[in-house]
This record gives structure tokens, sequence and C-alpha cells, in this order.
């Protein structure tokens, strides 16, 4: 069982436009010609920003129309967020907040032996890291820059925490970049 990040960003290191616009990414490439697919059927239950759950609601009917449904997860999905969300229909979420530790227990149990996804964003993704959880951050990159947006990792992570252990390319405009996080390190709490 892993905690791992799996995300796009840009090839300066933004997830989203600072509108939270992902418009970038779309043109790059399919999403079933990644290792996606593969990726999904390992994953056990979700973890998301609130501003991720916020696109997913304001974008439920363009998933659905790809998707068949507005949450297309049938995963348990824990939102960390500060703010009360609507709920989507159908959807096995739970509202949280505070410590990523708190929670990070009972995903692993309904995960079931699974793997967690850190869904969105990146700051999530550095509290998971802060806290020493995070295992995994499978980055798919595109061939695009946006000069400023939603940050990739907004943390300084220096060598040798992260272990680059493939690199895969998806066509003319992707590469994936999986790395391994190293525990060992007494940088990483």
């Amino acid at each position: 069982m892993k905690t791992q990040y799996f995300t796009a960003t840009s090839l300066d290191g933004f997830l989203a436009t600072e509108d939270d616009s992902l418009d970038w990414l779309f043109p790059l490439g399919d999403l079933n010609d990644s290792s996606y697919p593969e990726f999904i059927s390992g994953v056990g239950a979700l973890a998301m920003g609130s501003a991720t759950y916020e696109w997913m609601l304001r974008h439920a009917d363009s998933v659905a129309a790809e998707t068949g449904s507005a949450w297309p997860y049938t995963q348990p999905a824990w939102v960390f967020s500060s703010r009360q969300l609507p709920m989507i229909e159908g959807a096995n979420i739970q509202f949280v907040n505070g410590d990523v530790r708190n929670v990070h227990a009972q995903m692993q149990a309904a995960a079931e032996g699974k793997n967690i996804w850190i869904v969105g964003g990146g700051d999530l993704a550095g509290q998971f890291y802060d806290a020493g959880l995070l295992d995994e951050l499978i980055l798919q990159v595109g061939s695009a820059t946006l000069g400023q947006g939603k940050p990739l990792f907004p943390r300084r992570v220096l060598s040798p925490v992260l272990h680059l252990t493939s690199v895969r390319q998806m066509g003319s405009g992707m590469v994936e970049l999986r790395y391994d996080v190293r525990k060992d390190n007494p940088d990483n709490a």
C-alpha cells in the first residue's frame, strides 16, 4: 500500500492557471493512453483538496459526458476543506479539515490494502509529505508552460529525497516521471 501523488503538471511546475483552469492540459493527450487506467485500478481511497473538488463541481457536466458520471470514482474519498461544500450526488465523500495524519489511518483502512491517491492539489500533497506519509510522486509533465498558477508541489525537496524510478514518453506532448520518496532522509519529517 502506497500513498501516491498522481498529477499532471506544466513544464514550469504548475497544475492549473491562477483561476484553476486545466484547459492547457486537455490538448496534450488522452488519459486512456496513459498509465491512468492501470493506476486507478490499484487505488482504494482518494484524498482531494477543496480547489480540486470545486473544479469537479464546476465541470460536473463535462465530467459526466466523458465518464458517465459527475463523480467518476468508486473509491471512498476524503475532501480536505475548511469550508462547507455541496455534495456530489452518488459520491462516497467525507469532508474533513485539519492535520492529514488524523485522517490517513481511516483512509488506509478504507483502501483495504490498495493505494491512496492524493488527487490534488499541490499543497495537500505537500502536507502528506510534511507528515512523512507520501510514498510516491507520479508526474505527467505536459509540453506547455503557464508562467504562473497553482504550483505542483509548494515545498523545497532537495536530493536525495526523490528517487527517479521510471520515465515514460506519452506521445509527443507528455512524459511521465515516477519518483519514490525516500523516508530514510533526516530532512523528511
